[in-house]
C-alpha cells in the first residue's frame, strides 16, 4: 500500500509547524504530504491562523527534498481556473516536479462567506468543476492558441508557460464519495480519485462503481488511481493510542456526553490502534482495491505519532 501523510493546518497551524510536520513525514518514508485547503479554523474553537494552501505549499517545496507535496482539496470556488493552473505549474517547478493537485467542488458555506467568496448550489459547482478540469487539461496540454467557452469561464488563444515540470502534467486527484456524477468526472479528466470517510466494506462498493464509470467512458479502469483518506490515531500500545484519541477529542472541543458517541462512529472507518491493528485496517482497504492511503491526522503537533508511523507501518504496509 502507498501512503501519504495528510493534515488540516485550518487548525491554527503557523508556516514553521506545518514544515517540521511535513519534513517529519519526509523523514518516516511517506510517499506524499498534502494538506487542506481551508480559509475557516474548524473543529474546534474558530478564529485560529489559516494559512493559504498554496502559498505554504510554495515553501515546502524549497523546504523539502524527496517527499511528495499535494493539496486536497483545492475547491473550485477558491481559484480562478487559469490562475489555479499557473500556480501549480509555478509549485511543479519549484519542488523539482513534486506536485499533486486534488480538486472538488468544496462544501464549508461559512468560510466562503466569510471571505465574500461565491458558493452557488452543488448543481453549479459541479458544472464549474468540470470546466476547471477541462481548462487545466487543455492550457497544460493543449497547443498554443487553444481556446475554451464553457458556461463560466472563457479562454481565447491560450499561451500558458511554463508548463509544468511534470509531463503531460501534475497527477489530478478528484476528491469526493464516488457517486455517480463524480465518478464521470474522474473517469475524463482524473489520474486518482480520492474516496473519503467510508469502511473498507463501503469502499469496495464504491470501488466498483468507479471501475464502472471508465469502462463506460472507454478507459480502461486499472488507469485510475483509487485511493482513501482516513483519520489515523496510531500508538505503541492501547494506553498511547487512547491518550492520542482524547487529546483529539479535546481538540475539537467535544463535550464528553458526545465524545464517545462520536469516537464509536469513526473506529469502523479510521485507522486507530496499535501498529499492528492499523496494518490490519490498511489490510481491509487493500482487499477492497483502494490503492493508497491517506491519514487524516487530527494530531498535526504530535511528530511523535508520525515517526512512529513510519518505523513501525510504512516499512509493512
Amino acid at each position: 500500500m502507498r501512503l501519504a501523510l495528510m493534515t488540516e493546518p485550518q487548525q491554527g497551524l503557523s508556516y514553521a509547524e506545518l514544515l517540521a510536520l511535513a519534513r517529519r513525514a519526509e523523514s518516516a518514508d511517506f510517499e506524499a504530504f498534502f494538506r487542506s485547503d481551508h480559509y475557516a479554523s474548524f473543529p474546534g474553537s474558530a478564529g485560529k491562523p489559516t494559512t493559504d494552501a498554496w502559498a505554504t505549499l510554495a515553501g515546502l517545496a524549497r523546504e523539502t527534498e524527496r517527499i511528495r507535496l499535494g493539496v486536497l482539496v483545492s475547491p473550485v470556488t477558491f481559484r480562478h481556473p487559469g490562475g489555479l493552473a499557473k500556480v501549480v505549474a509555478t509549485v511543479d517547478e519549484m519542488s523539482g516536479g513534486r506536485v499533486e493537485l486534488g480538486v472538488g467542488v468544496g462544501w464549508n458555506e461559512d468560510e466562503h462567506r466569510q471571505h465574500g467568496l461565491p458558493y452557488p448550489p452543488m448543481d453549479e459547482r459541479f458544472a464549474m468543476l468540470e470546466e476547471e478540469l477541462e481548462i487545466l487539461h487543455g492550457l497544460w496540454r493543449e497547443p498554443d492558441g487553444w481556446s475554451f467557452t464553457g458556461e463560466h469561464w472563457r479562454i481565447e488563444s491560450a499561451a500558458c508557460y511554463p508548463k509544468p515540470v511534470q509531463r503531460p502534467h501534475p497527477p489530478i486527484i478528484v476528491g469526493g464519495e464516488g457517486r455517480p456524477r463524480s465518478a464521470r468526472l474522474a473517469a475524463r479528466w482524473a489520474d486518482e480519485y480520492n474516496l473519503n470517510g467510508i469502511d473498507p466494506a463501503e469502499a469496495a462498493r464504491r470501488v466498483g462503481a468507479l471501475r464502472r464509470a471508465c469502462e463506460d467512458a472507454g478507459r480502461d479502469p486499472e488507469t485510475l488511481v483509487i485511493s482513501m483518506m482516513a483519520g489515523v490515531v496510531v500508538g505503541a500500545n492501547e494506553a498511547e493510542m487512547e491518550a492520542r484519541v482524547a487529546e483529539m477529542l479535546r481538540t475539537f472541543g467535544l463535550p464528553p456526553d458526545e465524545a464517545g458517541r462520536w469516537m464509536a462512529e469513526r473506529r469502523g472507518r479510521y485507522v486507530m490502534g496499535t501498529p499492528d491493528q492499523a496494518l490490519e485496517r490498511i489490510a481491509a482497504y487493500a482487499a477492497a482495491g483502494i490503492e493508497r492511503m491517506m491519514f487524516q491526522d487530527w494530531l498535526p503537533r504530535d511528530l511523535e505519532m508520525v515517526s512512529l508511523i513510519g518505523r513501525e507501518i510504512v516499512p509493512r504496509a
